[in-house]
């Protein structure tokens, strides 16, 4: 049975991923489903760099603002909606393009994942949703350092929802995180070509401290003390990055200067992650986006990349 066919552009926040996306939507006859964990919120529009509806330019999106900030979202759910926007927009004679950064959400896609499988323990997870009311986050997290420093360096002690999971793994067959994902069979289940945008990391911690300015320019300030003032405490969407810093500040815990200069770093740091990550998980083809006087040349390739990997014509 032929696999159905899927794009993939992923690449650290800040690289150019948007613009790239049109252009290859574009290109194929496509339709872009977002690859983010956070861009499913809505309210959350300027810290998640969503993409406005005059820079979709007509493409259609999918998986944007279908949660509201309270909601829970798992990646065994992710999983379960972008296989069946895939089916359905292929259904209609269309090209699925998937872009985003979250690592883990895209190849649970793209892969044999059986989240169904995923040991569970009730009273082990009540156990230790009780020593975070009762200790706090930093002493769950150290505790998880602990196991699987692994994982631990590789999830924020504030995502408190996934420190208990890892640790909730290991409690249920000693292994931890990544060993027991690694365990999992890693077959591709589309006609996959896996493009990956790159650039020279001082450019791009520049262009990342640029987009925080800007957001602040924009209104991010106000956007987070709307869901502040609303309330909302410990749940998953305000764990984020731009998020989670200035409700430091609105707690008076940090000054202004101090929480935006946390954001940039914090950003720079997501950065890296995304980029470790995917070179290590992950079969990708790399274009390197540092000199903007070759971007045009850069979708040329891609492009031609594309075309030839899942054998498909390009409307140019």
């Amino acid at each position: 049975m032929n696999k159905e066919k899927v794009i993939v552009l992923i690449g650290p926040t800040a690289v150019g991923k948007t613009s790239t996306s049109i252009s290859l939507a574009k290109r194929f006859d496509g339709e872009v489903i977002s690859g983010d964990s956070m861009q499913i919120y809505k309210r959350m529009d300027i810290g998640t760099a969503k993409i406005r509806e005059e820079e979709m330019e007509g493409i259609p999106h999918h998986l944007i603002d279908i949660k509201n900030p309270e909601d829970s979202f798992s990646v065994a759910e992710f999983q379960n909606l972008v296989r069946k926007k895939i089916t359905d927009i292929h259904s209609r004679g269309k090209i699925p393009l998937i872009v985003g950064g979250t690592g883990l959400y895209i190849q649970s896609v793209l892969y044999d994942y059986q989240f169904t499988e995923t040991p569970g323990d009730e009273h082990y997870r009540a156990k230790l949703e009780s020593e975070l009311e009762e200790n706090g986050a930093e002493q769950l997290h150290h505790k998880l350092v602990k196991v699987d420093p692994v994982s631990a360096g590789n999830i924020h002690p504030n995502n408190t929802r996934r420190v208990i999971r890892a640790l909730e793994i290991f409690h249920c067959t000693g292994k931890t995180m990544s060993e027991y994902q690694s365990s999992q069979t890693h077959e591709l289940q589309y006609d996959v070509a896996l493009i990956g945008l790159t650039m020279d990391r001082e450019k791009l911690y520049e262009r990342i401290n640029l987009r925080v300015d800007l957001m602040m320019q924009e209104g991010l300030l106000a956007e987070v003390k709307a869901l502040y003032d609303d309330g909302l405490r410990n749940v998953q969407s305000v764990q984020a990055i731009g998020y989670k810093e200035l409700y430091d500040y609105f707690k008076g815990t940090l000054s202004l200067e101090t929480a935006i200069e946390n954001l940039k770093q914090n950003s720079r740091r997501y950065a890296k992650r995304q980029l470790t990550w995917f070179r290590n998980k992950m079969d990708v083809a790399w274009y390197d986006m540092t000199e903007e006087s070759l971007h045009c040349k850069n979708i040329e390739d891609i492009s031609e990349f594309i075309a030839g990997k899942l054998q498909l014509k390009s409307n140019k």
